[in-house]
């Protein structure tokens, strides 16, 4: 009886507290060394720019592409992250020299691994920038070794390290958003590795269907068999004098095999619309840096995977600003089944397609469509309406904070009740962990993982293990997502708000809220 009032009592403070303390001051900060929180660290003096992550399955082993090699850390065990083995990849003399002749830095020319994906349950696709000419090869996880020469990485991965990309790899084909030459004024959505009767596909180059992109994540959702890729661009829809940034959401379908004369080894269900992350009577958070998906809750259709992605301004007003806006894939559906825009070729206007649909944009299955059919949707590819946040509202707007990287977990909490946890990477090397409650975002707790600032590249979520790992220029940095122990008494425990944690009456400590009887 003890013990259900006690719960009946934390769980009514929690609701009374919710809508009243969510500024995004953090509740608890934890400094570098601070004997508070635990964070392990990796790095190594001949290991830099350890920049793109990949975990196993069984989220024992990291596998981390770095400048000039291909590394392999088991983090298995809580207290040390440990090299197993390393693939070196460089390249040679005469690469480097005629990089340089390029007129390319000497610094920026090395092999900066970018792509970073298991093909199957042996083997890891790897993609490097090499010396300005992309180099891709298959490694084996175990031994971590080329299992053939490397080939050709054009279209797969960028020439230039500082250029972002996005790539993943479904059914043994890998999909990339990158730029396919040397000057970077080529971007392309493209499939590579394609077998049987698929072929490669790519967008048409001469019909402006991606207007200098940035690109920033692809995500596969099985139920609607298709890759959705997230990247910033200019907007030419907007006649505006300054060019204008807009974050767009664009997909393909992974049955897609281009038409058969028109749209030839080209895609014929690409599509894009804009995603609009906009507070009241502000301008709106243009600007895409990072977005991650929130799978549907255990037994909830496709349809209410969640996507939240950090935004932030092209306007000096809101400069240091950064909010987090929330998108469903059912609006997102939503937006490509509308209407579509048409441009004018003569005046290079936009506008809305008042004409009667000859076919549908972005739907699948065209490729034995008429070739009236597919010129159709070759030039009515961008959606017209804009794809508006969940409950067409800003998630987070921060005044204090510029956040560059997130990722997202649904945690579940007393009973049948689930929260929405968020970690936030801050651009002064801050790891911030929120939960959104009924008032809005309350921050739990900031950690400390650099001491300086520095460019962060990647942001990995182990749920199974209860970590996330950090990737930068100097290292990988792995913190706990809970920190339940820290919390000494049970109004420390309850007023921390962390869904990750409960206090257990019987052994009176905070613990995490798998072992707890009575988690909060």
């Amino acid at each position: 009886m003890e013990n259900r009032s006690l719960l009946s009592l934390s769980v009514a403070l929690l609701s009374f507290l919710s809508p009243c303390l969510t500024a995004l001051t953090p509740r608890v900060s934890f400094h570098m060394g601070s004997p508070g929180r635990h964070v392990t660290r990796f790095s190594s003096p001949e290991v830099s720019n350890t920049s793109t992550l990949l975990l196993s399955e069984d989220e024992d082993m990291l596998y981390v592409g770095a400048r000039d090699a291909v590394l392999a850390l088991d983090v298995s065990h809580q207290d040390a992250i440990t090299l197993r083995s390393q693939l070196d990849w460089s390249p040679s003399d005469k690469d480097l020299e005629q990089c340089s002749m390029k007129g390319k830095e000497m610094a920026d020319c090395p092999n900066f691994i970018r792509v970073l994906q298991f093909l199957n349950a042996t083997h890891i696709y790897a993609c490097g920038t090499f010396a300005y000419s992309p180099r891709c090869s298959y490694i084996t996880s175990e031994t971590l070794m080329m299992s053939m020469k490397p080939d050709e990485g054009r279209g797969r991965c960028p020439y230039d390290p500082y250029q972002r990309n996005t790539a993943i790899i479904v059914d043994g084909e890998l999909y990339t958003g990158t730029v396919a030459d040397y000057r970077g004024n080529r971007p392309l959505i493209s499939r590579h590795l394609s077998e049987g009767r698929r072929v490669d596909l790519k967008l048409d180059d001469t019909l402006g269907w991606l207007e200098d992109p940035t690109f920033i994540s692809s995500s596969f959702i099985p139920e609607e068999e298709k890759i959705y890729f997230f990247f910033s661009e200019v907007g030419r829809e907007y006649d505006f004098i300054d060019k204008f940034i807009v974050s767009r959401v664009s997909q393909i379908c992974m049955s897609d095999v281009g038409g058969q004369r028109t749209l030839q080894r080209r895609w014929t269900t690409f599509a894009k619309a804009q995603l609009l992350c906009q507070a009241d009577n502000e301008l709106p958070y243009n600007v895409l840096q990072d977005i991650d998906s929130l799978p549907p809750a255990e037994g909830a259709p496709a349809d209410d995977t969640l996507f939240y992605g950090i935004f932030t301004s092209q306007w000096s007003v809101n400069s240091g600003r950064s909010a987090v806006c929330s998108f469903r894939l059912a609006d997102i559906k939503s937006v490509f089944s509308g209407n579509y825009k048409v441009l004018n070729r003569d005046t290079l206007q936009w506008s809305t397609r008042v004409q009667e649909k000859v076919a549908n944009p972005g739907e699948c299955g065209l490729h034995n469509a008429s070739d009236n059919a597919l010129r159709f949707v070759k030039e009515n590819f961008l959606a017209d309406d804009s794809v508006r946040p969940v409950g067409r509202s800003v998630t987070v707007v921060s005044a204090e904070h510029s956040y560059t990287h997130l990722r997202v977990q649904r945690v579940q909490g007393t009973g049948s009740r689930s929260y929405t946890v968020l970690f936030l990477l801050t651009e002064s090397g801050y790891l911030h962990k929120a939960v959104m409650l009924q008032g809005g975002a309350h921050v739990i707790e900031e950690v400390q993982v650099f001491e300086q600032p520095q460019p962060i590249k990647s942001l990995k979520l182990s749920t199974a293990k209860g970590m996330i790992y950090v990737g930068s220029s100097e290292g990988v940095v792995r913190v706990p997502t809970a920190n339940c122990s820290f919390y000494w008494t049970c109004p420390q425990c309850v007023l921390a708000r962390d869904p990750f944690c409960g206090w257990d009456p019987a052994s009176r400590a905070c613990v995490g809220a798998s072992n707890s009887q009575a988690s909060l």
